[in-house]
């Protein structure tokens, strides 16, 4: 038979159970961390994916416009024949895509419409030259202006 109290048994009948505030604020810390490393991560994970209807479009119109010269020897109007490159804007996912034509040039450009988006411009002409404009803000930093290539991820050309 046990003869020793509670209190001389060496067991605390006073303390609750639970967390501790450090041991809280050490996972509030944890927590904290990973989500500074995570979300800007994430944030160009998802613009790169939104900048590919932007070269998608561009592509699109390129390949248009070259198509109506082979038929018309000109990227301007011929009689009733109007080419694809108009005054007209024309959404790609969240870019806005102009082209202006003359006879012989045309330049197609894709501004990104909103949000993070916003600070990036793509342009092509006739001669198959690409352009990529950043501006940061509110374009992430990690994006780099490229004068030669369409950039669709962070690093540069």
């Amino acid at each position: 038979m046990n003869t020793k109290s509670p209190a001389q048994s060496g067991t605390r009948q006073g303390r609750s159970k639970g967390f501790t505030l450090i041991e809280l604020m050490i996972v509030v810390a944890i927590v904290a961390i990973l989500t500074t490393i995570a979300y800007p991560n994430y944030r160009d994970y998802v613009i790169r994916g939104q900048l590919v209807d932007a070269t998608q479009g561009l592509s699109a119109v390129r390949a248009n416009m070259e198509r109506y010269f082979q038929d018309n020897r000109s990227y301007a109007t011929v009689g009733v024949f109007n080419p694809p490159c108009g005054a007209t804007v024309t959404l790609a996912g969240r870019f806005n895509i102009t082209c202006v034509s003359t006879a012989t040039t045309y330049t197609a450009t894709a501004v990104g419409a909103a949000g993070a988006l916003a600070g990036f411009t793509f342009t092509v002409d006739q001669n198959g030259s690409q352009v990529t404009t950043v501006t940061t803000p509110p374009a992430p930093a990690s994006f780099l202006s490229c004068g030669t290539a369409w950039i669709t991820k962070t690093g540069g050309c």
